[in-house]
This record gives structure tokens, C-alpha cells and sequence, in this order.
């Protein structure tokens, strides 16, 4: 009696874990440790011999697409993950490469000026380019600005690629980390007093989406390693686009 309670119970748990919504992004997790560095610069190289790595982790994506069962952590991940993940693909699919616009450059489809409107991304039964899963996705339906932390375009000036994927369970904290570690790289964002910064161009082109319950610079002193004056005076530091790649 007692061996068939257990096997009952184990072909309930089984199905229960089944059941649950969601995605799993060891995979991702995985490939991010292997090839990202500390300072998120990744080895394309390596990458590129263990693409087929990728492309099952992409392929297992395309196939689960968010659910409205999901809860909202889990498809923020997902898009995320899927953002990144794609970008990377795009970079290996044209690799060697110096920087991600060199890829607008060479393409030759009608319509398609920029990498970010390639449609290579198939997911359930939609076609999508990173700018539909950036804009028409994640800005669009998620309230969440710090997603500008999180979503890497392949260049130096952007945001670090974490070399961990991103998961419901830890979303909030990892977005926060990815904050505080853009603002506090000097190389990204410059704090020369509480009266004066030279801050990415990120928060120039998305301005809006970090103004929304304040000011620019209330929402920065949020995660600043130095908390700006109300009237600080702020520059734009130029968007260096080469390609973010291990030297």
C-alpha cells in the first residue's frame, strides 16, 4: 500500500511540475556563465562553436511562448531573456562583426534599415524583430523602466549583458543590480559632484519612460552611487557602438 501512495504521489508531483507556467532558462544560464565575462563582454568566438547550444535554448523559447497564465515576473523574464538571447544570435548569424549597425549595413531586404527590423524571430505563430519585442512588447506592456538595464543591443556603451539569465523568482532584485552597476560605471555614467553628471544617452532616447511618477533625476537618485541636486546640470556621453566582444 505505501509503494503505490508513493508512486501515486510521484506521478503527482511529476505532473504538477508539468503544469506549472513559465519557461526554464538554465540553458541560457548556462551559455551566459560560459562565454560572458564580469564586465559583460562576451566571447563570440566561443559562442559561435556552441551555437547549437543557443539555438536549442532559442528553439525551446520559440515553441513556449507567455501565456496569461503566466504571472507577470515570468513573461518579463522570458521577453528578457528572449530580447538578449536573439541578439546574440543575430551577432553570431553575421559574425565577425565590429559593431551591430554594421549589420543594418550589409542586409539587403527591402523595407529593413536596421538590424533591430530584421524578423528572424518566430514565436508561436507571430514573426517578430527585436524592436517588436523591445517597443512593442516590453515598453508597451510592462510598466517596468529598469528593463533599459536589462536589455543589451551587442554594444560598449550599453547596459553590461549579465552573465546570469534572468528568472521570475529573482527578476526584481536582478533588475535592480543591473541598475545600480549601469549608473555606477563611470565608463557608462560619469558623476563629477552631486551638481553635475555626464549620463548615458539612454536616458536622452527613453526619457519618458523614467519620468513618469518624477523627474529624471529623482528616478537615477534611485540607484546613483552619488545623489544628484534637484537642479544638477546634466550632459549626454557619446554611445560608443562597438560591438561588446572579450579583447
Amino acid at each position: 500500500m505505501l509503494k503505490i501512495t508513493v508512486f501515486f504521489l510521484s506521478i503527482f508531483f511529476f505532473l504538477s511540475i508539468k503544469a506549472q507556467p513559465g519557461v526554464n532558462h538554465e540553458a541560457f544560464d548556462e551559455l551566459l556563465q560560459k562565454y560572458v565575462d564580469d564586465e559583460g563582454m562576451v566571447n563570440y568566438k566561443g559562442l559561435k562553436k556552441d551555437r547549437p547550444a543557443l539555438k536549442s535554448y532559442l528553439g525551446m523559447l520559440e515553441l513556449n511562448h507567455p501565456q496569461s497564465s503566466w504571472t507577470r515576473d515570468q513573461q518579463l523574464a522570458y521577453w528578457i531573456n528572449a530580447y538578449n538571447a536573439f541578439t546574440l544570435e543575430l551577432i553570431l548569424e553575421h559574425y565577425p562583426v565590429e559593431s551591430i549597425k554594421d549589420i543594418g549595413a550589409v542586409i539587403k531586404i527591402p523595407f529593413v534599415n536596421t538590424p533591430w527590423d530584421i524578423k528572424f524571430i518566430n514565436i508561436g505563430d507571430e514573426e517578430y524583430d527585436l524592436n517588436n519585442i523591445e517597443h512593442g512588447i516590453i515598453r508597451k506592456e510592462f510598466d517596468e523602466p529598469r528593463i533599459h538595464f536589462a536589455l543589451v543591443c551587442a554594444a560598449v556603451s550599453c547596459p553590461k549583458l549579465q552573465n546570469t539569465a534572468y528568472t521570475p523568482e529573482q527578476l526584481d532584485q536582478q533588475l535592480t543590480k543591473a541598475a545600480k552597476e549601469f549608473l555606477g560605471n563611470p565608463q557608462k555614467n560619469s558623476f563629477k559632484s552631486s551638481k553635475k553628471a555626464t549620463l548615458s544617452k539612454l536616458f536622452n532616447w527613453y526619457g519618458g519612460d523614467f519620468t513618469e511618477d518624477g523627474t529624471l533625476i529623482e528616478y537615477i537618485n534611485q540607484y546613483a552611487p552619488v545623489k544628484l541636486e534637484k537642479n544638477a546640470d546634466i550632459d549626454w556621453q557619446d554611445y560608443n557602438w562597438a560591438l561588446n566582444e572579450q579583447k
